[in-house]
């Protein structure tokens, strides 16, 4: 058999398929791999280039390889779908892959290690805990609502709320009042948890110096910092800053034919938890201007002639291409030197 020069992987829970390749292109292996098996077979191997789809556990595969000299790629799975032939099964996955590894063009997702996984695995929790606590809230609020109670917006009015159902009262039937203290006791206890992974969060990125450098830029703070540090190993692989706030998805939808060329909405392709923390950031900093007074003329400039939420991207976009320099380029944050973003 030919030496195997590139080897598409595709992963999976238990079953593994690998297609291989020689220098030449010509097909030289075609095989499953039980989990148990796949690192005994790529330590016997000799170095080549393994691809993979940048998809669940494909760090730890990566970095598991890795360590018996082989190259690693992970590839985004849109970018890799094209290569994907009619019929679609595990075996055409693999050959897809190993295709599409080696294409000139193709774009790569840097591996990320244990420390930044195990942070992005704080954030993600601490996500999930938000969503499930806004759930508990609003079914709470609307199951009160349907016998006539209703309290202000914000925290304020639902803890109004929640302190209402604690006695009984005639105008909450029993019935409805055991099942919606059930929902009160579930939002305070997701509240504390909640709470408790965001001050974790605070306290590592206060005790960073990167993350602490980032938080000089306006509307940035340690959540959105930790999660930059997290989800970017490598902030060199953009090569420049619209680049980078295109694939958090804060840049235009391009569409261009006939040599006209438009640009769109913001496209909301790329990552979604970084791109809400930035637009909840330059919220916050917008909303914070607007009370004391704006200082910034290219703010002020695009707030008098732009819609107030275009402007609120505008911003996120602007502070992605900041935080793409400062970690590109090793630079401080400065005020004056930072290129606004296209509204």
């Amino acid at each position: 058999m030919n030496e195997i020069s590139t080897i598409g992987l595709d992963l999976a829970k238990n079953v593994f398929q690998l297609h291989g390749v020689d220098g030449s292109g010509e097909v030289v292996l075609r095989r499953q791999l039980r989990r148990g098996a796949v690192e005994r077979f790529f330590a016997q191997l000799p170095p080549c280039v393994v691809g993979m789809e940048a998809c669940g556990s494909a760090h730890h595969w990566a970095r598991v390889i890795g360590r018996y000299g082989h190259q690693v790629r992970l590839m985004p799975p849109a970018y890799v779908k094209p290569y994907v032939k009619r019929n679609k099964n595990d075996g055409r996955d693999a050959e897809a892959i190993c295709e599409a590894v080696v294409r000139p063009t193709m774009r790569f997702v840097p591996v990320k290690n244990v420390e930044q996984q195990a942070v992005l695995a704080v954030h993600t929790a601490r996500a999930l805990l938000v969503r499930q606590r806004t759930m508990v809230a609003n079914s709470l609020r609307a199951a009160l609502s349907e016998v006539g109670i209703v309290a202000a917006q914000g925290l304020k009015g639902l803890r109004e709320l929640m302190v209402k159902l604690e006695t009984a009262n005639d105008d909450i039937p029993e019935v409805m009042r055991g099942a919606l203290l059930v929902l009160a006791r579930h939002w305070q206890a997701l509240d504390a948890d909640e709470r408790a992974l965001e001050r974790q969060i605070m306290q590592a990125a206060r005790a960073d110096c990167e993350a602490r450098r980032l938080m000089e830029v306006p509307g940035v703070g340690p959540i959105i910092a930790s999660t930059v540090l997290a989800k970017v190993p490598d902030a060199k692989v953009f090569h420049s800053g619209r680049d980078f706030a295109a694939w958090i998805g804060l840049t235009g939808r391009d569409h261009g034919t006939g040599g006209k060329h438009r640009v769109g909405r913001i496209s909301k392709q790329g990552d979604r938890m970084l791109r809400r923390l930035l637009i909840n950031g330059a919220s916050a900093y917008l909303l914070h201007q607007k009370r004391r007074g704006v200082t910034d003329p290219w703010l002020r400039d695009l707030l008098a002639r732009r819609p107030y939420k275009v402007v609120m991207v505008a911003l996120a976009n602007k502070t992605a291409r900041i935080i793409w320099a400062m970690l590109a380029k090793g630079e401080e944050y400065r005020a004056r030197a930072s290129v606004p973003a296209a509204a």
